[in-house]
């Protein structure tokens, strides 16, 4: 076991742990919103904007055709739509229907919330930072915005 007999983690142990706990908090939110973990994401990717197939496939880190079955699930619960892109007519963006843009502000407010309470033994100094030095490793390694800032807000849905 990785802990130390101070009570402290290591940092692999730390960082590993920490995703099950938000992969966990993920999970339980899309269950209550009909969603799977991974339509979850691609809903939050496409809350900033529509995305090219290829773009979502490196953002989420999926095969081409792993990414084509979710987008058409997704689509088939009228949540995404297809759309030509306006750079590219043989390209395709994916973009949020409105159904798709309230279920997704919905689902974000609340997955934020439930992210949140995860920290709610830290002093407000300690939540600090955690996040400068995870925000740190994010950027460090060029993790893609799959998810907004809770206080930029959610941006409105398009057409909605």
């Amino acid at each position: 076991m990785d802990k130390h007999d101070d009570g402290r983690f290591g940092i692999v142990s730390a960082l590993v742990r920490s995703t099950f706990l938000v992969n966990a908090v993920y999970a339980e939110s899309g269950r209550e919103y009909g969603l799977t973990p991974q339509q979850g994401q691609l809903l939050c990717v496409l809350m900033a904007q529509p995305y090219g197939m290829g773009e979502l496939g490196t953002m989420l880190r999926l095969a081409k055709s792993s990414l084509t079955g979710l987008v058409d699930r997704t689509e088939r619960n009228g949540l995404v739509r297809r759309e030509t892109d306006p750079r590219d007519t043989r390209a395709v963006r994916v973009a949020l229907t409105p159904r798709g843009g309230r279920l997704a502000r919905e689902f974000y407010t609340e997955t934020c919330r439930r992210v949140e309470t995860l920290s709610e033994g830290l002093e407000d100094a300690e939540r600090d930072t955690l996040a400068a030095l995870l925000g740190r490793v994010v950027l460090d390694n060029k993790a893609p915005m799959i998810f907004l800032e809770p206080d930029e807000g959610v941006p409105p849905t398009p057409g909605n």
